[in-house]
């Protein structure tokens, strides 16, 4: 059933729209509290403080890795890679997104977060593999 994949990919979406939630918050609260104005930021986000450009920067980051996952997914339904690994595959990317966020925009501690990432990646190329497979 196809239908499975549909799920982990609906979650990254939604993981989207909540890293842009964090995003505008974190933006808002500085404009609010006065440490940008809107003239500093009209043209450039560099005046932002540091945890309102790293929310921004991490939602740049969902439209980069994540639109392989979406072309795989997408792949995979039509051809019918869709089985268990396929899926828990598809969860674990999610995964490493939703760590990637709260690595990026909590501690950034950069050696943990290009791990994730490249965790990440690595789960993309396992799934990518076993869309290879199924068609040859």
């Amino acid at each position: 059933m196809t239908l499975k994949l549909i799920y982990p990919a609906l979650a990254q979406i939604f993981w989207t729209f909540v890293v842009l939630g964090i995003t505008f918050v974190r933006r808002r609260r500085a404009l609010v509290g006065k440490e940008v104005r809107m003239a500093d930021v009209a043209v450039s986000t560099e005046r932002y403080p540091q945890d309102a450009r790293l929310a921004a920067a991490n939602f740049s980051n969902q439209f980069e890795t994540p639109v392989l996952f979406f072309a795989l997914i997408m792949i995979a339904m039509e051809v019918g890679a869709t089985g268990f690994l396929m899926t828990l595959l598809a969860w674990a990317f999610v995964a490493t997104r939703v760590a990637h966020t709260l690595i990026h925009t909590g501690s950034n501690d950069l050696r943990l977060r290009a791990s994730v990432f490249g965790v990440g990646v690595l789960v993309l190329l396992v799934m990518w593999i076993l869309v290879v497979v199924s068609i040859v």
